[in-house]
């Protein structure tokens, strides 16, 4: 049985993500698959990647062969170059930077009234039911 390293589209039209799987080189693109080892999102800039580097490795060692695309993105990640024995082998892989914590502007008013208001009214209630019992 021929088993293939390849790649499962997901997601709708003109907004792919695909998911990176081992699967019997005679199933359908999308169909039954063996085990999901990885995610690729090429839409996000820069593109994401993310790859289970032990399962790569096993399944690169038993004989799965991957397809072109998948080669790339296994060069990327370095898992190609540990496959064949480069000991330098490294990931290029880009990550984006992470988002900026959101900071509310201090000289702004804010939009929310204190807490400290609410009580104030509810000490005013009882002093008024208090002027009406001595009337």
């Amino acid at each position: 049985m021929a088993v293939k390293i390849r790649l499962k589209r997901l997601g709708k039209i003109r907004a792919p993500y695909y998911r990176i799987v081992v699967a019997d080189s005679r199933t359908k693109r999308d169909g039954r698959v063996i085990e999901e080892i990885g995610k690729y999102h090429p839409t996000q800039n820069p593109s994401f990647i993310e790859v289970d580097s032990d399962r790569a490795q096993y399944w690169l060692s038993v004989g799965a062969q991957p397809t072109e695309q998948v080669a790339a993105i296994l060069r990327l990640t370095g898992d190609w170059g540990k496959f064949k024995g480069d000991k330098n082998a490294a990931s290029r892989v880009e990550v984006a930077e992470p988002k900026a914590a959101f900071v509310a502007d201090e000289a702004k008013k804010p939009v929310l009234k204190p807490k400290a208001e609410k009580p104030a009214k509810a000490e005013e209630a009882p002093a008024d039911e208090a002027a009406t019992d001595e009337a």
